[in-house]
């Protein structure tokens, strides 16, 4: 099959969380894929955002674009190939919609006319493959890349190129749908009453509309696909998913091991392996130095990674620092994003700098000490489609902490309910208390030591979450099942594309 990929973050290019993560590690791990299922190079279209360096001698090309916003219906957009590492970057270059200080939005919020620059990037990828063989299936990531279905659908329908192409919707994270109101539908090339659009509708919701569209939709972790279906997790568009039957599903998020693996990761001031621990000690005194932390107290280190949302619990850890702090524990801390929402942290450690280090910003190489040189990892998440940061922290040897949900619930074997056979802790409540408890449950597992300790730990760096040989073979088969699908369809039934208001951000993923 001949794969195209279509998302609004790629690491390392544009990141602000596991999408892009996501994007190129499930890129190359197709491209690896045995028996020749997948043609390599995968093509990845990116927008070129402002922050995006394109190599010198990377070859570009133009395409002409449908433009509802243009004087004349059309614009030129340049294509540029980047050689990646098993894939093949092709940057959407359009300086009026991508030459922004930020991806999604700045501080008064999202950008008003996201509708159209990322309908515009989406129209930008399906040109360019026209011009080329034809792609078998287009896998399509979060609200971003949704248009492209739905354009699929209104103009290229009859197209020899992109008619015969099945999409997959990969949903990485429910919360944001790409809300397009009714005084911007224009954007798109749409209008209320026209193009499957009730007249009197109030916007359209992409990602609700990229669902329907979509031969196949999945989510990235089977627990999550689970709850997605309910009214608490699936986040106004539970009804649609349950719609989809069968042809939603959850696929479990991998972890590259060439890229997280304590054993080769220069970042650390030790390297060290799931058969020789011993580096784990001095990558904890070197991260301690670092934080500002003292690194000869015995006391267990808990780390938290990660962005700065309502979503990631770090109010559950502000509440539960307090009884930490009494138990000897010290708390090392890094995140980006609202700053309000660590505001009580931060007075916190301001009185007891001793014992919490709080850093405020996205550091590559801090987060890969912090895993490797803490005890235990928290992730006390409201809902997770996936996380990967538990999946690290197990790789790197530090147990994680985590509330019993979603992908955290597929990837996280408790140990207070499964003793002997996990390789962490788990909770349920969103609650401070909740949190503790299961904090306190891991700390006395850390004092213990011994032998439960070692065998925690070894559980732990054993699983094999690899993409190459877990992940990607279900996205191959997912894409086969939506070829096969798409093959069989005659015509596509007439699907109402507007959604009620959601009152959700449509901003970043």
């Amino acid at each position: 099959m001949r794969v195209t990929m279509i998302a609004a973050e790629c690491e390392p290019w544009a990141k602000t969380g596991g999408l892009a993560d996501v994007v190129d590690a499930l890129a190359r791990a197709l491209g690896r894929q045995p028996g020749g299922r997948v043609e390599a190079p995968v093509d990845v279209y990116l927008p070129r955002y402002r922050s995006v360096q394109v190599p010198e001698g990377a070859r570009t090309s133009a395409v002409r674009v449908p433009d509802p916003m243009s004087t004349d219906g059309a614009t030129d957009v340049t294509i540029v190939d980047v050689p990646a590492d098993g894939y093949r970057l092709r940057l959407v270059d359009h300086p009026a919609a991508f030459d922004r200080d930020a991806f999604y939005g700045d501080a008064s919020g999202d950008y008003r006319d996201n509708a159209w620059r990322f309908g515009l990037f989406c129209r930008a990828a399906l040109e360019r493959m026209r011009l080329e063989r034809p792609a078998d299936v287009l896998s399509l990531h979060d609200w971003h890349a949704a248009p492209a279905a739905m354009f699929r659908d209104r103009w290229y329908r009859d197209d020899p190129v992109i008619g015969r192409t099945a999409t997959l919707m990969t949903i990485h994270n429910l919360a944001y749908h790409g809300w397009v109101p009714r005084d911007r539908l224009r954007e798109l090339g749409l209008a209320p009453g026209k193009d499957g659009i009730a007249r009197d509708a109030d916007g359209l919701d992409l990602l609700r509309t990229g669902i329907e569209r979509s031969e196949l939709a999945n989510t990235v972790s089977p627990g999550f696909a689970a709850e997605a279906l309910t009214p608490a997790y699936g986040m106004g568009l539970d009804g649609v998913l349950r719609a989809k039957g069968d042809q939603f599903f959850g696929i479990l998020n991998g972890l590259d091991h060439a890229v997280w693996n304590p054993a080769t990761d220069t970042a650390l001031a030790r390297n060290y392996s799931a058969d020789d621990r011993t580096g784990k000690a001095d990558c904890r005194r070197n991260l301690l130095a670092t934080v500002g932390l003292d690194p000869d107290d015995t006391g267990p280190v808990i780390g938290m990674i990660g962005r700065l949302d309502p979503q990631k619990g770090f109010d559950l850890l502000t509440g539960a620092a307090k009884g930490l702090l009494s138990r000897g524990a010290r708390l090392v801390v890094l995140g980006s994003g609202d700053a309000r929402l660590v505001g009580a942290l931060r007075v916190l450690a301001e009185l007891r700098p001793d014992a919490i280090a709080l850093i405020e910003r996205f550091d590559r190489a801090l987060a890969r000490k912090i895993y490797a040189g803490i005890d235990l990892f928290v992730m006390p998440s409201r809902f997770e489609p996936c996380g990967q940061g538990q999946m690290i922290a197990l790789r790197y040897g530090s147990p994680p902490i985590v509330r019993r949900t979603g992908g955290l619930r597929d990837t996280v074997v408790d140990e207070i309910s499964a003793p002997g056979r996990g390789t962490g802790f788990a909770f349920d409540d969103a609650t401070p208390d909740a949190l503790f408890g299961a904090c306190d449950a891991a700390i006395t597992a850390y004092e213990t030591g011994g032998a439960a300790w070692d065998g925690l730990v070894s559980r732990g760096m054993a699983v094999d979450f690899d993409w190459t040989t877990g992940s990607a073979p279900r996205y191959v088969e997912a894409f086969e099942r939506a070829v096969a699908i798409r093959r069989r369809r005659k015509t596509l039934p007439a699907r109402p594309a507007a959604a009620r208001k959601n009152g959700r951000s449509s901003g970043r993923t």
